[in-house]
């Protein structure tokens, strides 16, 4: 009989829960902690932490860690452009990516030009194996993602390259999980009291990438797994920090998060990507927070290779609060639409659609 996760134990969950209630007692004000990843997110209201953490003082609220929902209406609606208006083209996506609704309509909806189409994929390796099956035709892989997914994105890139597949090209979306939260807590309008800082991503670029946040804002914070006792060992280690008015970056999930993170795969980053200022869902443009192809991979990149026009408005459904969720501004029922004309079967917004949406999270486990 396999051995039961600790990291799941009730009775070890009960006991972090009893201890966090017990700091929190002794911590003046509000206790609002935005778990940054939308991982944290579907596993807070799945394990009901959320709900348990509430009844003694400390609010979770959601953040912009959702790929598919931060990715900005106008490069959707490239990609649309892409399948519906060109012949014999595949357009390579997650599954999540081709339910976003646009003014468009979605890729999943989308009308393919003749010989085009959409085909969901499970990894970017799966698109450049369709490219290779496909000689005849152009594959864009939409590659959608944070630090966690972005090498393996970025290496397809440079093997089409290497392997001279003149046929591949990948349409970025890729983002850098640092600069939303300086401008989350610039805007000052999220009243954040901590962050939990993303398990998979810290693990790729290792917790002194959040040093700012507790040196520039005085703010704790803390990396957690993505087991209950994971996350209430992160929440704890913040407010350990609050409690002694000591903040800094916390490492709750030291078992997968080294201190040097996973020099490798930046390494890889930095040779194939450069940063640029970018356009996030509901925060904006935010200056070097996101990734693009260098110049040397211009052939591999579908914005050069296509024409592509990105980074301009990028309107929202109208009625769609999307933007105010990942800025931890609103919780999902504080849209109008959530529940009636926003539902998992008709998402209007991307925060109800993606498997990592605040809307969908408390959809499917937190409505009463």
């Amino acid at each position: 009989m396999p051995k039961a996760d600790p990291y799941q134990d009730r009775t070890t969950i009960e006991a972090l829960l009893r201890r966090a209630t017990s700091i929190r007692e002794t911590i003046p004000g509000p206790c609002r902690l935005m778990e940054v990843c939308g991982t944290h997110t579907m596993a807070v209201h799945r394990s009901g932490l959320k709900s348990r953490l509430g009844e003694a003082g400390i609010e979770l609220v959601a953040g912009p860690g959702c790929p598919v929902c931060i990715t900005p209406n106008d490069v959707h609606e490239a990609a649309l452009s892409l399948v519906s208006e060109r012949e014999d083209l595949i357009l390579a996506a997650f599954g999540d990516m081709t339910r976003v609704p646009t003014r468009r309509g979605s890729l999943q909806s989308a009308a393919p030009a003749q010989g085009s189409s959409v085909r969901v994929v499970y990894s970017p390796r799966e698109s450049l194996d369709l490219a290779r099956r496909h000689p005849d035709k152009e594959v864009v892989f939409f590659g959608a993602g944070f630090e966690t997914t972005i090498p393996a994105i970025a290496l397809t890139a440079r093997r089409a390259a290497r392997e001279k597949i003149a046929n591949y090209t990948v349409l970025t979306a890729l983002w850098i999980i640092p600069p939303p939260l300086r401008a989350i807590l610039q805007a000052k309008d999220a009243r954040i009291s901590g962050f939990l800082y993303p398990g998979h991503v810290s693990a790729v670029i290792g917790p002194r990438a959040y040093d700012f946040v507790a040196e520039e804002f005085g703010l704790p914070g803390a990396i957690a797994g993505f087991e209950p006792a994971d996350i209430l060992l992160g929440v704890l280690s913040i407010l350990e920090q609050m409690a002694e008015g000591k903040p800094r970056v916390g490492n709750a999930y030291a078992r997968v998060v080294g201190p040097d993170g996973n020099p490798l795969a930046r390494a890889v980053m930095a040779e194939i990507l450069t940063e640029k200022d970018a356009v996030w869902r509901g925060l904006g443009l935010i200056p070097k927070s996101g990734l693009r192809l260098r110049s040397e991979y211009a052939a591999q990149d579908a914005e050069h290779r296509f024409g592509l026009a990105l980074g301009g408005p990028a309107a929202d459904l109208p009625g769609c609060r999307c933007g105010d969720v990942l800025k931890g501004i609103i919780e999902p029922p504080g849209c109008p639409l959530f529940g009636r004309a926003c539902r998992p079967d008709l998402p209007h917004g991307p925060c109800m659609v993606s498997f990592e949406g605040a809307c969908l999270a408390f959809y499917k486990y937190g409505r009463k």
